[in-house]
């Protein structure tokens, strides 16, 4: 049975659909519709009670849920692909950076730009939250563009962590906000392997 993959296009599962291509894995993609609410429908909930994306069902028929879990069990259960460092300190950077692109960029940043009245019940304060969002973000790309500097990738080679940054650079990209240089870099690097043009193409954005 082919693992089932639920996904919306242009979010976050953007990442782990990349990882499923660079793997080459055969999944059936579900598409999860967030804007018409199916992610709250009783079916979907029944695959994953946090009604969130990603989810992976894999072939034992069990779901795994969170970007960050869902990248790491496909690295480790594809070592030969060389997803995460075989040394300690490599493999805690690239979930370092993941982690901050995840819960940081994405949690904090552009979830105010995206899902603004979550975090406020006044539309009169929609505009604080969005700008507050957008400096959340402009922080972490700073941040994050350091950590680039003098490096093709995180930690050298392709890695899990740069299918996070990737959607995060892609979001900002597409909201023009603009990109520091090793991080706009490291998104336009990202943009010319083939697994990403797959996805893109796939997903409606090439």
């Amino acid at each position: 049975m082919a693992m089932r993959f639920y996904m919306t296009p242009g979010s976050c599962s953007t990442g782990i659909h990349i990882l499923l291509e660079e793997l080459d894995l055969p999944f059936e993609a579900w598409i999860v519709n967030l804007p018409a609410g199916e992610h709250h429908k009783p079916g979907y909930r029944a695959i994953n009670p946090k009604s969130t994306i990603p989810t992976l069902v894999r072939q034992d028929g069990t779901a795994l849920t969170e970007f960050q879990a869902i990248a790491w069990w496909l690295a480790r259960t594809h070592p030969k692909a060389k997803l995460l460092p075989e040394y300690p300190d490599g493999e805690a950077r690239v979930l370092e950076v993941m982690d901050y692109a995840v819960g940081t960029l994405h949690g904090q940043g552009f979830a105010r730009i995206f899902i603004t009245d979550t975090f406020t019940p006044s539309a009169a304060d929609h505009a604080a939250v969005q700008a507050r969002g957008r400096e959340i973000v402009n922080q972490g790309f700073a941040i994050l563009n350091d950590a680039l500097a003098g490096l093709d990738y995180v930690t050298g080679g392709f890695s899990i962590a740069d299918a996070a940054l990737f959607y995060v650079e892609f979001w900002a990209d597409r909201l023009g906000i603009p990109l520091p240089e090793h991080c706009d870099a490291h998104y336009q690097r990202l943009r010319t392997r083939p697994a990403v043009q797959r996805v893109l193409r796939e997903e409606g954005y090439r």
